[in-house]
């Protein structure tokens, strides 16, 4: 029990969540045939060697974690998806204990525990948390750099600044300072100043993932259009199927740009046009179902339809005939290279606004992405 230890050592308890080192009882005055007395009779357990819980039962998480970090010795602290876990950048506890070291320090394996070594090791510790831990940007770039694949590294960001852990500025003055680190390129551009980063990775996955390979229209990247005496941008124009594709590449989420984008959207709806949005996940992991819903929406547009990438892929299958095709949206961009519907004939009546909003709304509803 705390009360029977020496006064000094009953700080390092409670701060310690129950553990201790053998070097800390002997400082605070207890001897170490004090110690084994403790151990034999079951009061304290050995959790590593030289590493003790002054309790008898299953250490809880925080005990299992100090002890981790104080058998790994000085310049020690948690890292990767265990400093992760405590800030609430993953949902559930890491399966092993992960912990960084100096790199001048060698450390025999143990039980359940990845060992890191790191030059910047004292630059990386955060300098309040405790247990001794990684800085939230270290921690992040840690599980970036270890991500097998780039996907899975620009996941670690982007839900790290979803869950405002921290901003891109820090995160990009930390990736500045480190001297490796795997996915550079990719990263600077994803943390670019002009927040244009995740843009630009999104518009080329787009174009080497979905459209290029389900054989859809070169559609016209970052289009200008003239909305009254405002000039705005549309990520992917398909011109002359009336049909804009919106990538959203805000790492995260505020108010204003979800009402900035309902606005935009609604303006390509007015000028009898439709917008498909997507994410990081639908032009990475669901490509084949996204080219499927941009090519059911041109062909009902007039596009004479693309192809399937492979064997299950979805495009082009149980697909209704083509509707009459919507005028093409005016923008100051180049034409369009793709194929075009055929042009109604001079003596053809126009469509009535009211014949055309109900259409939208039924193609809207048709090829709305799934969630």
């Amino acid at each position: 029990m705390a009360n029977e230890l020496p006064p000094l050592l009953r700080d390092a308890v409670e701060r310690q969540a129950g553990v201790v080192t053998v070097d800390q009882a002997n400082a605070a005055g207890l001897s170490r045939n004090a110690i084994r007395s403790r151990l034999r009779t079951g009061r304290w357990q050995q959790l590593y060697r030289g590493v003790y819980a002054t309790f008898s039962g299953q250490p809880s998480r925080p005990a299992v974690l100090w002890a981790a970090v104080l058998h790994a010795g000085p310049g020690a602290m948690l890292s990767h998806r265990t400093a992760a876990e405590l800030i609430d950048l993953t949902d559930a506890p890491s399966e092993l204990v992960h912990v960084t070291i100096p790199v001048d320090r060698r450390l025999q394996r143990a039980a359940g525990l990845v060992i890191h070594r790191s030059v910047r090791a004292r630059e990386a510790v955060h300098p309040a948390r405790l247990p001794p831990q990684t800085r939230v940007e270290e921690t992040v770039l840690d599980l970036a750099d270890a991500a097998r694949t780039i996907d899975d590294a620009v996941g670690w960001i982007t839900r790290a600044l979803g869950r405002r852990l921290t901003t891109q500025t820090r995160l990009r003055d930390a990736l500045a300072v480190r001297p490796r680190i795997r996915w550079r390129r990719e990263l600077t551009e994803l943390l670019s100043p002009d927040k244009s980063g995740l843009m630009s990775v999104l518009e080329r996955r787009y174009l080497r993932h979905v459209e290029r390979p389900h054989g859809l229209p070169p559609g016209t990247r970052q289009a200008r259009v003239r909305r009254g005496d405002r000039t705005e941008y549309r990520d992917i124009l398909y011109e002359h199927f009336a049909t804009c594709v919106e990538l959203d590449g805000q790492l995260a989420h505020p108010s204003e740009a979800r009402w900035r984008d309902i606005r935009r959207d609604n303006a390509v709806a007015a000028d009898g046009g439709v917008t498909l949005r997507y994410g990081w996940l639908d032009v990475t992991a669901r490509t084949c179902l996204t080219a499927a819903e941009v090519d059911r929406v041109l062909r009902r547009r007039g596009f004479a339809g693309g192809r399937p990438c492979s064997p299950g892929c979805p495009v082009g299958r149980d697909f209704a005939p083509a509707m009459v095709p919507r005028a093409p949206i005016r923008h100051g961009a180049a034409p369009e290279k793709g194929r075009r519907p055929a042009a109604p004939s001079a003596g053809s009546p126009a469509i009535p606004s009211r014949s055309r909003d109900i259409r939208s709304r039924r193609n809207d509803q048709a090829v709305r992405p799934g969630r």
